[in-house]
C-alpha cells in the first residue's frame, strides 16, 4: 500500500513498505548529506539511504535523551563545515525521535538552513515527531527548550523498520496513536479497542499522520489548538526525566493522571492492551520533583500549566492550574 499524505501544504509523508530502498527516488541525494542516525537502529538502514547519495556522510551518535544536547548539536555542525557543505545540501535523520529533533535542528541552524529529510524508523517517530517541524535539543534536564519550527522537504514512513523495533518501543509508539485517537477522533479510538495493532499498522500510521497533519495545518506554531497534541504530555514529560519509563510509558501515566470516567477506565483498557502499564507507585519525593519539572515546562506561564482534558472520547479541551494546586492532580 502506498499512501502520501500532504502536510502543511509544502511537503508530504509517503508511508510504504519497502519505502527506504527508494530513497534516492524519491528524495534529493545527489548532493552532499549528513546522514543523521544513532546507535540503537539497526546500521544497515542508514548504509541503504547513503549508498543512495552521491555523497553521503554518516554520523551515528549515542543512544537516548543525552544526544538531545547542545555538545551534539555542535558536533554536526562541525562535521558539516569540515566536509565542506553549502545551503544547497542536505541534512536527512534515519531513527527516532532522538535523531529526528536533533537533525532537525542541525538542518534549520546550518547555514541559517538547508533542507531536512526525516525518514523516521520507530512507531513512536513515524506516527508523532515526524510530523509537524518541531526540531529541538534538551538543556540539562529540560526537554526541547532549545529548538525551532522548521518543516522537512518530505517523510519516507516504511513499516518493514518496524520489525527491528522492541516490543517496548512499539507501545510507547501505540501511546501517541491513543492519545490522537482519543482526543480528536472516536472512531478511530473504536477501531483502536477492537483491532489487532500489528496486523493494521499501516491503517493506524495512515490515520495518526492524517490528524496530526490537520491539527498543524491550522497551527503550525503551537498558538493555540496544536496544543491538543500535548495530552498527557505535560505530566509525562515530569515523569520521564525522573523515573526509567520511556517517553511513551510515561505520556500513558500522564493521559490517565488527568482523565476522569468515563473515559479513564476506556483509556486504562485501550493503554493495557497496547501493554503500557499506568499504575505506577509515585510518593511524594518523586511527586516533588514531577511538579518542579513541570514548572519549567514549555506550557507554563503566568503561574500556570495548561492541561489538555477530555470530557468524552473524541472531544477535548483545555485547562489552566495554577503552579501552587498541581499536587491535586496527583
Amino acid at each position: 500500500m502506498i499512501k502520501e499524505i500532504k502536510v502543511n501544504p509544502s511537503y508530504e509523508v509517503v508511508i510504504e513498505k519497502g519505502v527506504l530502498k527508494k530513497a534516492g527516488e524519491l528524495l534529493n541525494l545527489d548532493r552532499k548529506v549528513l546522514i543523521v542516525t544513532d546507535e540503537g537502529v539497526p546500521k544497515q538502514y542508514a548504509e541503504e539511504v547513503k549508498k543512495q547519495c552521491k555523497e553521503g556522510y554518516i554520523v551515528t551518535v549515542m543512544q537516548g535523551e543525552d544526544s538531545k544536547s547542545i555538545t551534539t548539536f555542535e558536533a554536526l555542525l562541525k562535521v558539516m563545515l569540515l566536509k565542506g557543505f553549502t545551503r544547497k545540501d542536505a541534512v536527512v535523520a534515519v531513527g527516532g525521535g532522538v535523531c529526528g529533533d536533533l537533525a532537525g535542528f542541525t538542518a534549520s541552524c546550518y547555514m541559517r538552513g538547508v533542507d531536512f529529510y526525516n525518514i523516521p524508523t520507530t512507531l513512536l517517530s513515524q506516527v508523532d515527531s515526524s510530523v509537524g517541524g518541531k526540531t529541538a535539543v534538551n538543556l540539562g534536564d529540560t526537554k526541547n527548550i532549545v529548538g525551532t519550527f522548521y518543516q522537512p522537504k518530505k517523510v519516507l514512513i516504511d513499516s518493514e523498520t518496524l520489525k527491528t523495533l522492541p516490543e517496548r518501543q512499539i507501545s510507547c509508539g501505540m501511546a501517541e496513536v491513543i492519545k490522537m485517537a482519543a482526543c480528536m477522533d472516536k472512531e478511530f479510538f473504536e477501531f483502536l479497542e477492537t483491532a489487532d495493532f500489528m496486523e493494521n499498522i499501516e491503517e493506524i500510521i495512515s490515520k495518526s499522520v492524517g490528524l496530526k497533519g490537520n491539527i498543524v495545518q491550522q497551527d503550525e506554531k503551537e498558538k493555540d489548538l496544536r496544543k491538543v497534541l500535548n495530552f498527557g504530555h505535560t505530566i509525562g514529560h515530569g515523569v520521564e526525566v525522573n523515573t526509567d519509563l520511556l517517553h511513551g510509558e510515561a505520556v500513558a501515566v500522564g493521559m490517565m493522571l488527568v482523565s476522569e470516567s468515563p473515559v479513564k477506565e476506556r483509556l486504562e483498557k485501550v493503554l493495557d492492551k497496547a501493554g503500557l502499564k499506568t499504575d505506577i507507585e509515585i510518593d511524594e519525593e518523586l511527586k516533588k520533583r514531577i511538579i518542579e519539572a513541570m514548572s519549567h515546562d514549555k506550557k507554563t506561564g503566568n503561574g500556570k500549566v495548561s492541561f489538555v482534558k477530555i470530557k468524552e472520547i473524541g472531544e477535548f479541551y483545555f485547562e489552566d492550574t495554577d503552579l501552587d494546586k498541581l499536587e491535586e492532580v496527583f
